[in-house]
């Protein structure tokens, strides 16, 4: 079984799959678009959950979420299922590809063959597109890879019934129903208004407030945790930033991309300028995690590092602020 499906590699995972799904359905949407539609940027520092024993950071929102937004503001209809039975989800699946119907999967990364060890770590939220089978293996298009690729029967069950936070509980999703017009106009000014009311919250751990409250929090860590503490908790940011689905800096510059097509879109010279804007405000969350890199890999040689770290995040904060008031204004 497999399907005439065209594999298109993308910066993040749901972006590409939602991309290439609604390709592969006769809607021609690019990576970029999904995201500012689905209002995929975002911020959140949640200290009470801990992730590889470090608080979790997330530089987007629920997975799935951006999927699903995407689909209520172009009139899609998606289907999405979760199983209690390793066997009834294989049956679910199979019985997709026999029909044609290539498929968009949550799985763990940890046990993902294909990936380089470095990257395989428990991380829950990742996604792909199962599009075909053999007798021995599922075939796969993972839009982060540049290639398709192959999970055997087992790999791919392991990976869809991956245990822990965000456990996928073997779900797949994919378009039921695509309209033959669509309204792009009306779907980017939801999805920019919905990404400046969350950037712009009034709660402290997310949007603009909760990256200045992370870079006041960087100050106190090497006293308060132990500079082994301080350090791991930065990984955690970097990781959270630049390797998981692309995060802080990579995400800046999909949504400067987005704010590009928008403009020509909404014939609106505002938004072309912001987007260079933001890909300036990209490259300053990239210097950051540079340096906060060189700290915890012990390759550091300024005075007081920690400190200049903060402040470099408050920079960004406050940047962000400023632009995401001028882009409210902008589309109203």
């Amino acid at each position: 079984m497999e399907t005439n499906f065209a594999h298109h590699q993308s910066a993040h995972c749901e972006n590409g799959v939602a991309s290439n799904l609604l390709k592969h359905n006769g809607l021609n949407i690019s990576e970029p678009m999904v995201f500012g539609i689905g209002s995929g940027l975002f911020f959140v520092y949640l200290p009470f959950l801990k992730v590889n024993y470090a608080p979790a950071i997330s530089y987007r929102p629920m997975p799935g979420s951006i999927f699903n937004k995407l689909a209520k503001r172009l009139g899609l209809k998606i289907k999405r299922q979760k199983f209690s039975s390793e066997a009834n989800a294989i049956k679910a699946l199979d019985e997709n590809l026999k029909n044609n119907i290539p498929s968009g999967l949550q799985v763990g990364v940890y046990n993902l063959t294909y990936f380089p060890d470095e990257y395989r770590f428990h991380f829950n939220a990742h996604n792909l597109v199962v599009y075909g089978k053999t007798e021995t293996d599922y075939l796969i298009s993972d839009p982060v890879m540049e290639n398709v690729t192959t999970l055997t029967h087992a790999e791919l069950n392991k990976v869809r019934f991956a245990k822990g936070a965000f456990a996928p509980r073997g779900q797949m999703y994919y378009p039921i129903q695509v309209p033959a017009n669509v309204d792009l106009k009306g779907a980017i000014i939801k999805g920019i208004k919905n990404t400046c009311r969350d950037m712009l919250a009034p709660m402290p751990i997310i949007g603009v407030r909760g990256i200045r409250y992370v870079a006041k929090l960087i100050k106190k860590w090497p006293v308060k945790e132990g500079t082994k503490k301080a350090n791991h908790y930065l990984a955690q940011i970097v990781r959270m930033q630049e390797e998981i689905g692309t995060g802080g800096g990579g995400f800046r510059f999909i949504y400067a991309a987005f704010l590009q097509e928008a403009a020509v879109i909404l014939e609106n010279d505002e938004l072309q300028k912001l987007s260079l804007e933001m890909t300036t405000i990209g490259d300053l969350w990239r210097d950051f995690a540079v340096e906060a890199s060189r700290v915890y890999k012990n390759r550091s040689t300024k005075v007081d590092v920690y400190n200049t770290l903060s402040d470099d995040l408050l920079v960004i904060a406050d940047r962000e602020e400023v632009f995401f008031k001028k882009l409210k204004k902008a589309i109203s």
